[in-house]
């Protein structure tokens, strides 16, 4: 099993480094990080990781698991905070990568993103669920496309992965983090998952079909995790309530319906 590795040298610019050095050492204060699978993520080349989502410091919990594993995380931003000085230059220094969402420029972001992804050998960090997970007991919610999608258009890997123990940090919805006492965060890398069958492929119906793959992959790791069975159908936040069938029915008022579908829109990358 190969050990955890410092991230490339191109890829360690001095924006990382200097971020690294100032954030590691916080986080490793108030959290523990159990790192497993992390011969899974390529030593270089790019490649598509996507993990759940239930709190909003995960992006920093995911990100320093990344570099601990020996590689640079990066995010999708949107193309406008590029343009703000200042905030454009770090994030262009930090290798993040601008994304149009609305406009023409939109419809073809994802393969401008893909190119670059692979132009440049980075790892980007998508969310597939696309906001924080409204399923009452933070099991993955059902998940977008785009990861798919950029994966595909890109040709390269995507990495499912988990966590669990960043809930007791900083709640679902919580705004403020809970140093004391130390926390321990698991996280678990899993294999590539196979879209091979879903290469050339474009219409919604394919790209739903890896989507739920993914999905499915992911609570996999999660359910490893918390030592439990994921739901067997994944909660659709369109579709409130469940029936006896197993489907979730249109229009009934299930748990976590009144959670506050505004406020866990994080304004990250979700396809």
């Amino acid at each position: 099993m190969a050990l955890p590795g410092r991230p490339p040298k191109p890829e360690r610019t001095s924006v990382y480094v200097g971020i690294a050095a100032a954030v590691i050492p916080a986080m490793t204060a108030m959290a523990k990080l159990r790192i497993r699978g992390h011969e899974h993520l390529p030593a270089r080349g790019a490649f598509v990781l996507s993990p759940n989502h239930y709190s909003e410091i995960d992006p920093i919990v995911m990100a320093m698991a990344v570099w601990k594993a020996g590689r640079v995380p990066r995010f999708m931003a949107k193309a406008s905070l590029f343009r703000i000085p200042v905030v454009g230059a770090i994030l262009r220094a930090a290798g993040q990568i601008p994304v149009e969402r609305a406009g023409r420029s939109a419809q073809s972001a994802p393969m401008e993103a893909a190119r670059t992804l692979v132009r440049d050998e980075l790892g980007v960090i998508i969310y597939p669920e696309g906001s924080l997970t409204r399923e009452p007991d933070l099991w993955p919610m059902r998940g977008k496309t785009g990861a798919v999608r950029m994966a595909l258009e890109a040709g390269v890997p995507l990495i499912p992965a988990a966590h669990w123990g960043t809930q007791h940090l900083m709640p679902r919805y919580g705004k403020a983090i809970r140093p004391f006492p130390r926390k321990t965060i698991d996280i678990l890398f899993g294999p590539p998952v196979d879209l091979s069958d879903f290469e050339g492929k474009t219409d919604q119906a394919s790209m739903t079909a890896a989507t739920d793959r993914v999905m499915g992959a992911i609570a996999g790791l999660l359910g490893e995790l918390r030592g439990e069975e994921p739901p067997a159908v994944r909660y659709d936040p369109a579709h409130y309530g469940q029936a006896e069938t197993g489907r979730f029915e249109p229009g009934t008022q299930g748990p976590d319906a009144s959670a506050g579908d505004a406020r866990d829109e994080d304004g990250r990358a979700d396809g």
